[in-house]
């Protein structure tokens, strides 16, 4: 398989990631390492050899859910910094999404800034 920089921004499209040339070449070069090691792995003979699809013979040991006690609503609230009589109160992080060309403007918006503030 060929890493080229196609693939590369590929990847990076799907994994909402952007980089520099060189980070690409740096990325390229980890790429090609990996799956050279994948395509010596397939030269093992594994006639045989029974897929592993676990790495123990345990299964899982699950316990009963046992009701236990709990402390008051009261006791709860008092280390929280915010609340109203029946919730914790917490800052909004959703964040609306941005379009690419939004993106673009509030990044050289910022960068505008940082040149100004430095004169």
């Amino acid at each position: 398989m060929e890493v080229n920089d196609e693939l590369i921004e590929k990847l990076a499209h799907l994994a909402r990631l952007r980089f520099e040339a060189a980070e690409k070449e740096e990325i390229k070069a980890d790429l090609q390492k990996m799956i050279a090691f994948v395509e010596k792995l397939n030269e093992l003979d594994t006639t045989g050899v029974e897929p592993l699809l676990h790495l123990t013979s345990e299964t899982n040991i699950l316990r009963d859910d046992k009701v236990s006690g709990s402390i008051s609503r009261a006791e709860a609230f008092m280390n929280a910094p915010e609340h109203d009589e029946k919730f914790f109160k917490v800052p909004k992080v959703i964040k609306v999404p941005v379009s690419p060309m939004e993106q673009e403007l509030m990044r050289s918006d910022t960068d505008a800034a940082n040149i100004t503030s430095k004169k």
